[in-house]
């Protein structure tokens, strides 16, 4: 049965429970199955961003400590992306976040590369 009968069939009163609760399973498992297949591939701004997240990781691999500020000025994002961006290195592991007090502005996040024994070996 179509969506267009099922929905006509209801209009006319004609549709059983058992046929309401059918449709409804049906119709779960192929949301299920469109949200299992977007979410297995990146979309294109999730691209985008990786190629930013290993920039900032090489150019700031020789600095001790840096504000998201600073990051977004340096590679010409916004603070709040480039905070963004450095929250998810950070969850990924790769840099190390700490609170730092900052002349004037109080509080802020500062970024540290994370390198592990085996990258400082090489």
């Amino acid at each position: 049965m179509t969506k267009r009968e099922f929905m006509e069939k209801i209009i006319a009163g004609a549709v059983t429970e058992e046929e309401m609760i059918e449709y409804a399973k049906k119709e779960i498992e192929a949301l299920d199955k469109r949200n299992a297949a977007r979410s297995a591939k990146p979309t294109a701004k999730q691209k985008e961003n990786e190629v930013i997240k290993e920039q900032i990781l090489e150019i700031f691999k020789e600095q001790r400590r840096v504000i998201a500020s600073v990051i977004g000025e340096k590679m010409g994002i916004s603070t709040n992306k480039a905070s963004a961006l450095c929250r998810q290195l950070a969850n990924e592991g790769k840099m190390i976040v700490e609170d730092i007090k900052v002349p004037k502005k109080g509080i802020q996040k500062a970024y540290t590369v994370f390198l592990n024994t085996e990258e400082e070996g090489e």
